[in-house]
């Protein structure tokens, strides 16, 4: 079993930077493929980023070239860098990890991860 806490969620205004962190505990972290999901009040959970075994990594549209993902399979933590927030990136920021079929896959569907965090809060205020 698989435990995932995030952290590093905090109130910042728009255009300021954040990383989030996400230790895990209980697995083979680096046979996992990684991502991260958010979800605001009122709307579906939504894929932002995930990063293969090799490091291989997909932003969502929202995310690329302002969201960075990265591992660190020494510290079994999973990072995602932050910059130029915007108000409409207010939402709860989930970890998720998943027993990778392959060292290069990554997974961007909310349902092919097995396990979760309890999310860390973002809010940007404009």
């Amino acid at each position: 079993q698989v435990q995932l806490v995030e952290s590093g969620g905090g109130l910042v205004h728009a255009g300021d930077s954040l990383r989030l962190s996400c230790a895990a505990s209980g697995g083979t972290f680096s046979t996992y493929a990684m991502g991260w999901f958010r979800q605001a009040p009122g709307k579906e959970r939504e894929f932002v980023a995930a990063i293969s075994w090799a490091g291989d990594t997909k932003n969502s549209d929202s995310a690329k070239g302002r969201f960075t993902i990265s591992r660190d399979n020494a510290k079994n933590t999973v990072y995602l860098q932050m910059n130029s927030l915007k108000p409409e990136d207010t939402a709860t920021y989930y970890c998720a990890a998943v027993a990778a079929a392959s060292y290069y896959r990554i997974y961007d569907g909310r349902y092919d991860y097995a396990y979760w965090g309890q999310g860390t809060q973002v809010t940007v205020s404009s």
